[in-house]
């Protein structure tokens, strides 16, 4: 578990599936990301997250409001996907509900989740990886202190072919990872 001011990063719960559930079949919440899940779709990703947790040591965590034990999201880390320029590495990411948009919060559990990396982890560097129209992802990652690697956009192995998603754009930070914070 991972506290901060006002959030709590933990394992999901199943409390958390009727939320997590809307926000992966959310077509504005998921538009920048892999096509909207299938239920099928979705309980793998499900599985993922406990793999990894039970593999990595970590994983997506959901993101509770520590105010009212709202469930917001995920933020947290995998290993980069085979066939990218991040393959095996570690990757930080975040998905919050439309809802919970805009009010610092996937920044405040990013910032908790490279602490926790830094105190934990032996990585040296930790990456990002969007498609160039999110803005509001790579704005975050440049507020993180994170700096995109021009040589390091990529068409993604697992979005098909003629998609609007199947470029991506690479960032990276370096350790001490939160002395960067912009």
């Amino acid at each position: 578990m991972i506290d901060t001011e006002r959030l709590i990063l933990r394992h999901w719960l199943p409390k958390d599936l009727p939320e997590l559930r809307r926000q992966s079949f959310d077509a504005l919440g998921m538009r920048y990301l892999l096509p909207l899940p299938d239920e099928h779709a979705f309980q793998a990703m499900l599985a993922r997250l406990d793999l990894w947790r039970d593999t990595l040591g970590h994983s997506f965590w959901a993101i509770e409001r520590r105010s009212d034990g709202a469930f917001l999201g995920l933020c947290g880390f995998k290993r980069g996907a085979e066939g990218t320029p991040i393959a095996d590495k570690l990757e930080i990411g975040w998905r919050l509900g439309v809802a919970h948009w805009g009010q610092g919060y996937a920044r405040e559990a990013a910032v908790a989740c490279l602490g926790w990396a830094a105190a934990t982890l032996t990585d040296d560097s930790v990456y990002a990886i969007t498609v160039p129209a999110n803005t509001a992802s790579w704005g975050l990652m440049e507020r993180l202190g994170m700096h995109r690697l021009p040589d390091g956009d990529f068409d993604h192995p697992l979005v098909e072919d003629g998609s609007p998603l199947k470029r991506h754009i690479t960032y990276r930070i370096d350790r001490p990872f939160v002395n960067h914070l912009r």
